[in-house]
């Protein structure tokens, strides 16, 4: 039989849709009861069709995601730096835990005087890469050169460019600079050593929405390859010696659209530097965000973690750490349970959700092409201007970052000031002895980490 399955039913248009749902709302208006304005100042519709495919760049966009071999990722997980030997049993436990990968925060410590050959005790950095965070760089790759003799996995999950918008210093300095370079050509020789990361979290944290964090993330990326290459280095060095790092929030669809908007923009940045074939070294690390999380209903964080997880993972991610429900009652401690929690979440989506098993899964879907494309053409418009100010560091310099992200944090407040639902936060709640809303006062000096409950706890 060669007809058709559907052949029968007569092929229904776009607006034969709209035709038919406005009338069934019977007077009420089409655009204010269903099309959703978000908090970026673009229009979602509630229903996508074929129709809506055909004047965008889906190859291209398509393409962009095609640089991984697999769908699965990296489960990443984070430790804060005490001792080599508790650091050292951590290491080992979340191995035999399913972990594939694991970063140590060593804060302040001075890493000269870490006894690396502890720390690293049976845990072999060509199999398991491990991530440093360290204003140390230098030193901690002279140390771990000491004891490697292999070519390690890993590198630094440090970006100097996000500690200037969180501190008072004006500008970086020349030696920051020459630092960073040097950092990255001792690093050439292991080709799977990351020398920097270029972080959205700081923009994400301080309240920026979907597209500035998008654009913001892509300016200091340019600002990273520019500087670099002043100072001698091929774009082609810098950019195969970096990997985004990005907070993922609560908005699930918008955020995977964000991460997919994100390789199909920085193709388009890597067309500018003629390198265009480099899109196959772009590595995006994504955690879980701590700006949506709440203090009075910790469980909810929980369940927070979970779909942005997911949303990272259904946006191609390639490594993700997911962080426990209580980190934030104790700066970013948390409990054995918590963490155990955590680091299962992501081996349920890959053992039994088999999440891991196609490249870029949201491809073709009428709404999240859509979406990302939205979100791709905002965030370049605004990366347009930023870069019209001459770069994201004139750019913060002048007050622009700050002002923005300013202005969409007060926006985010107000909607849940005015009803919009936050559960734990303003609404289904364990209530406080002290139930007055807290009035922050914003240093538009520079960007804060903060979280948005912090106003109704």
């Amino acid at each position: 039989m060669n007809t058709s399955l559907f052949s029968e039913f007569p092929k229904i248009t776009k607006n034969d849709w709209i035709a038919q749902v406005t009338k069934d709302l019977k007077g009420k208006n089409f655009e204010e009861t269903l099309v959703w304005q978000t908090l970026e100042n673009f229009e979602v519709q509630p229903y996508y069709s074929e129709e809506d495919l055909q004047n965008l760049p889906i190859a291209n966009i398509q393409a962009a995601q095609k640089n991984k071999n697999s769908g699965s990722w990296q489960n990443r997980a984070y430790i804060k730096y005490n001792t080599e030997k508790e650091v050292n049993v951590l290491i080992i436990n979340y191995l035999q835990r399913g972990v594939s990968a694991v970063v140590i925060d060593f804060g302040k410590t001075d890493v000269e005087k870490v006894d690396w050959a502890k720390l690293l005790n049976n845990v072999k950095l060509s199999d398991n890469p491990v991530f440093f965070k360290t204003p140390y760089r230098e030193q901690a790759l002279e140390q771990l050169t000491k004891i490697v003799h292999y070519l390690p996995k890993g590198g630094f999950q440090v970006d100097v460019l996000a500690e200037l918008f969180l501190n008072d210093e004006p500008t970086l300095s020349n030696y920051t600079w020459e630092n960073t370079k040097q950092i990255l050509s001792k690093t050439l020789q292991f080709p799977q050593f990351s020398a920097f990361t270029v972080e959205s979290h700081v923009f994400h944290n301080s309240g920026a929405n979907t597209v500035q964090e998008l654009a913001f993330i892509l300016a200091s990326a340019v600002e990273y390859v520019d500087k670099l290459t002043d100072l001698g280095l091929t774009p082609e060095q810098v950019i195969s010696k970096f990997e985004f790092s990005i907070s993922i929030g609560t908005n699930y669809f918008m955020e995977v659209a964000k991460l997919r908007a994100l390789r199909y923009l920085w193709s388009k940045v890597l067309e500018a530097y003629n390198c265009a074939s480099l899109i196959k070294d772009c590595q995006i690390h994504c955690q879980t965000s701590s700006f949506y999380n709440s203090t009075l209903s910790p469980y909810t964080n929980m369940l927070r973690a979970t779909t942005e997880a997911m949303s990272a993972v259904m946006g191609g991610c390639d490594s993700l750490t997911i962080s426990a429900y209580d980190a934030v009652l104790n700066n970013e401690l948390s409990s054995d349970f918590g963490e155990r929690i955590a680091q299962n979440m992501a081996i349920l989506m890959k053992e039994e959700a088999h999440l891991d098993k196609t490249i870029d899964p949201s491809a073709g879907s009428y709404y999240i092409e859509n979406l990302t494309y939205q979100l791709a053409t905002e965030a370049w418009n605004l990366f347009q201007k930023v870069e019209s100010l001459g770069g994201i560091t004139a750019a913060f310099e002048q007050g622009f970052v700050q002002e923005e992200v300013n202005k969409s944090y007060e926006a985010n407040v107000n909607r849940l000031k005015g009803g919009k639902v936050m559960v734990g936060v303003n609404k289904f709640r364990i209530e406080p002895e002290n139930t007055l809303p807290k009035t922050e006062k914003v240093n538009t000096n520079k960007l804060q980490n903060r979280r948005l409950s912090e106003v109704f706890e």
